[in-house]
């Protein structure tokens, strides 16, 4: 087995754990996207995230719609998120590439986003991913998929 790839049950509950820790602090610390844009996570499982986001005047743009960019850093921070769970201890990573398709635009008319990630494949050196952001009538606002770098410090 090498470095980055996931021991049994142990390493990805251990991960989950990891990742829930990081993002919670960052909360209570008014740090992150979590903080300032209101992305919050919502589960977490093997090679798989849940984050939502309710719109607010935070995250909107000159026509009072939800930023692309916005949208683009829910994708990022969820698919990133989702290959993080399938890394082994001690290994992280960054987004190498980002590539978004914007269907919807979004109004801040109180309705919650929610944004599923998926791993499609976690290598030694690099990672890949596929999101997708719903409206909350389930009508698909954006997709993307994103390369990632596996760092191995070890």
């Amino acid at each position: 087995m090498t470095t980055t790839e996931v021991e049994p049950d142990a390493t990805v509950a251990r991960r989950v754990h990891e990742l829930t820790t990081v993002f919670e602090r960052g909360l209570q610390e008014k740090l992150g996207v979590g903080d300032s844009l209101g992305i919050r996570l919502d589960h977490a499982e093997e090679g798989r995230t849940l984050y939502h986001l309710d719109p607010n005047p935070a995250t909107i743009n000159a026509m009072f719609t939800v930023h692309g960019g916005v949208l683009a850093t829910l994708l990022d921070t969820a698919m990133g998120s989702a290959v993080f769970t399938r890394l082994g201890d001690g290994i992280a990573y960054t987004t190498l590439e980002l590539k978004v398709n914007f269907i919807r635009s979004v109004t801040l008319d109180g309705s919650r986003l929610t944004c599923e990630a998926t791993a499609v494949h976690v290598g030694r050196r690099t990672a890949t991913a596929e999101g997708r952001i719903h409206d909350a009538a389930g009508k698909l606002v954006a997709h993307g998929s994103t390369t990632i770098l596996v760092l191995d410090n070890n």
